[in-house]
C-alpha cells in the first residue's frame, strides 16, 4: 500500500495503522519511515516526531489521543448542524416557491371498508347536502327485527331532514319491491317532494346527493363490505344522466301508482327501445342501455315488428321512424 492510496477517514484507523500505533506503545519508539505507508497515524497524531531522537516516532497516550479525536469528531458534527442549518434557511423559501399549491379538497374518489364506515360516509354526505337525493335500490331483503326497524326509522328521519331542507329525492326500485309493506309506508309517512319509481330491472345500488357525491358499490360479490365515494363531477354527471334515463323508463309508485303511458298499444320502454333502432343500435347495446337482459328486449323488438308490419330490422326501422312513435314519446 503507498502512502497515495491511503484514504480513510482521520478516526477511523486502518489495520496497519493500528499495529503500528500498538508498537509503538510497546517498544516506545519507531521508525520514523515506517509510518510512510500508514500516514494516519500521523495525520490523526497517534504518532509524531520524537525531539530527543531523530528519524523516531513517539507514541501519544492512548487517552489524550482518545479525547482528541473525539473532540474533533464534536466539532465536526457540530460544523455540519450549522450546516444543516444554512441549508434549510436557503431552501425554505425556494421550497415555497417550486411547490405545487397544497389540495385542500376532498379525494375526488374514496374506497371505504366495512358497513359502518360506509353507512357513516353516507350520513354526513346527506346531512351537509341539498338539492337532490338520487337513489336506485336493488333487490334487498326487508328484515322485521328490533336493530333492522330501528335502522330503517333512523334512515326516515335523515331523508325527512333532507326533504325539510328543500330538497327533493327519487328513488327507482324493481318492480318486485312496489308491494312491501315497509318501501310503501316509508313514501307515506314523508312529507315533501319524494318520489319513487319501478323497473323491471335495477342495474345496481347508487346513491347521489346534491349531485356532489355519489357512491356505488365496490364489491363485485354483492355483500355491500366495500364502497366507492365518488366526488368528480364529471363522473356524478354520468351517473345522475343514467339515472335520469333509467327514470324516464320507469312505472311511478309514489306519489300514485299508475300504468305506463301506452300510445297505440307501444308502451314508454318499447319507445325507448324504438329510439335505438331507429339509431342503429344491436340488440345487445339497446339491452345494455336499458338495463335489461337481451332475451326481453329481442321480445320487445319482435312486438314491434309485429305491430309495425316489418319483415326486417332494416324495414322495422323505417317503419318506426314513419309510425310517428317517437314523435309522441315524452
Amino acid at each position: 500500500m503507498t502512502a497515495c492510496a491511503h484514504h480513510h477517514e482521520t478516526e477511523d484507523l486502518c489495520d496497519a495503522g493500528a499495529e503500528l500505533y500498538a508498537r509503538a506503545l510497546r517498544e516506545g519508539l519507531v521508525p520514523a519511515k515506517e509510518a510512510h505507508e500508514t500516514p494516519c497515524v500521523l495525520d490523526s497524531g497517534l504518532l509524531h516526531p520524537s525531539l530527543d531522537h531523530p528519524g523516531r516516532l513517539v507514541p501519544v497516550a492512548p487517552a489524550v489521543a482518545l479525547h482528541r479525536l473525539l473532540r474533533f469528531s464534536g466539532e465536526r458534527i457540530a460544523a455540519e448542524r450549522r450546516r444543516e442549518v444554512r441549508l434549510a434557511e436557503a431552501f425554505q423559501s425556494l421550497m415555497r416557491t417550486g411547490e405545487p399549491p397544497v389540495e385542500t379538497h376532498t379525494p375526488t374518489f374514496r374506497v371505504l371498508n366495512g358497513s359502518e364506515r360506509i353507512n357513516g360516509a353516507i350520513v354526513e354526505a346527506l346531512a351537509e347536502g341539498t338539492g337532490e337525493l338520487l337513489c336506485m335500490q336493488p333487490h334487498s331483503n326487508y328484515h322485521t327485527s328490533e336493530g333492522a326497524r330501528a335502522a330503517q326509522a333512523a334512515a326516515l328521519v335523515r331523508d325527512q331532514d333532507f326533504l325539510d331542507r328543500g330538497g327533493r329525492i327519487r328513488v327507482l326500485y324493481p318492480h318486485t319491491q312496489r308491494h312491501i309493506p315497509l318501501v310503501v309506508a316509508r313514501y307515506e309517512q314523508l312529507n315533501g317532494d319524494a318520489e319513487a319509481r319501478t323497473l323491471d330491472e335495477v342495474p345496481g345500488r347508487l346513491i347521489v346527493i346534491g349531485r356532489a357525491v355519489a357512491y356505488i358499490p365496490g364489491d363485485a360479490d354483492g355483500q355491500r363490505s366495500v364502497a366507492l365515494e365518488i366526488r368528480h363531477p364529471a363522473v356524478i354527471t354520468y351517473l345522475v344522466n343514467v339515472f335520469d334515463r333509467f327514470w324516464r323508463l320507469a312505472t311511478p309508485m309514489h306519489p300514485r301508482a299508475v300504468q305506463p303511458a301506452s300510445l297505440n298499444g307501444v308502451t314508454a320502454r318499447q319507445r325507448a327501445i324504438a329510439r335505438f333502432l331507429v339509431e342503429g343500435h344491436t340488440d345487445a347495446v339497446i339491452a345494455d342501455c336499458l338495463g335489461m337482459n337481451i332475451r326481453t328486449a329481442r321480445v320487445h323488438i319482435a312486438k314491434l315488428a309485429a305491430m309495425l308490419g316489418s319483415q326486417s330490422r332494416a324495414q322495422l326501422g323505417y317503419l318506426i321512424g314513419r309510425s310517428g312513435i317517437l314523435d309522441r314519446a315524452e
